[in-house]
């Protein structure tokens, strides 16, 4: 493997488990949650257990998030930069969230105070593992020795190829962060109507499609994968869940049925999405011709 040549940072929600980062030397700046007055994530809070947060979110919790700040950038970024390293930043949709605007002024700020180091941010029109998944092929180029630009204008170029499928349990957060209407809310709960929805080249929340119960929608994002994906061998499957792991393995059982064996990567919905998607969302990313 050749060496990379520049250090690598994200966000947290990217919701990749933290055994990558940490595999991968990625720095993560935190998104951040409040439940009950209390913090987590963010600069300064605890970090919470998925599952717990689920849990309270089941539990009737309303928590509310926010973005990574650039002080928070900065503080990540800055030993890098004064130890001669160049930085490439893969961040959360600006579509969704102030945190890609954060990077950007903190690479800003602080290329003002190293002219000689490189800080790009790419804007990855992505949420959770979709995010996470340009971040792996991000790496995966970087780790082949490609320079930052050469990496950099890669992550660009593929960033509009990461296909984001998802559906969701609840309406009812749907219908709080404005997605639904309350009465859709109401009548989709009474008729077990599931929506399935994706991310468009704008980083924005779709709804697509309606199915009646729960397997129906979940097929139905096996069948999208089935039109839309451009994947060889080598290209991971990546699956993320609102502490509903069944579902997700459902999931992965249908794609090998009709994809043949694959790399996956199943991990949790994290808090900060998860406060927005609620338990139970089932969300599939991979390498496709379109969003």
């Amino acid at each position: 493997m050749a060496k990379r040549r520049f250090h690598i940072m994200t966000d947290s929600a990217s919701d990749m488990p933290e055994s990558y980062y940490k595999e991968h030397d990625i720095d993560v700046s935190e998104l951040g949650l409040q439940i009950n007055g209390k913090l987590y994530g963010g600069a300064d809070g605890e970090k919470i257990d998925c599952k717990d947060f689920y849990a309270r979110l089941r539990g009737g919790a309303m928590p509310t998030t926010t973005q990574v700040i650039p002080e928070q950038v900065t503080e990540h970024a800055e030993k890098y930069l004064a130890a001669g390293e160049d930085i490439l930043a893969v961040v959360f949709s600006s579509g969704l969230s102030g945190t890609a605007y954060s990077f950007s002024a903190a690479a800003k700020e602080l290329q003002k105070k190293y002219p000689q180091r490189k800080f790009f941010v790419v804007d990855s029109l992505a949420a959770s593992m979709g995010e996470g998944l340009l971040l792996d092929y991000v790496i995966r180029k970087a780790d082949e020795g490609a320079s930052i630009e050469e990496t950099r204008d890669y992550a660009e170029a593929l960033k509009l190829h990461i296909a984001h499928w998802f559906t969701v349990e609840d309406l009812f957060h749907l219908k709080r962060g404005g997605r639904v209407s309350a009465a859709t809310a109401v009548v989709g709960t009474m008729l077990n109507i599931k929506p399935v929805m994706h991310v468009d080249d704008d980083g924005h929340l779709i709804p697509v499609i309606n199915k009646m119960g729960r397997k129906k929608s979940i097929r139905a994002l096996v069948d999208y994968m089935d039109e839309l994906q451009c994947m060889d061998e080598n290209d991971p499957v990546f699956i993320s869940h609102g502490d509903c792991e069944e579902d997700a393995l459902f999931l992965k059982e249908l794609i090998e049925q009709r994809f043949g064996k694959r790399k996956f990567i199943i991990h949790y919905v994290g808090a900060v999405i998860g406060a927005h998607s609620g338990a139970g969302t089932l969300a599939l990313f991979f390498k496709a011709n379109h969003r």
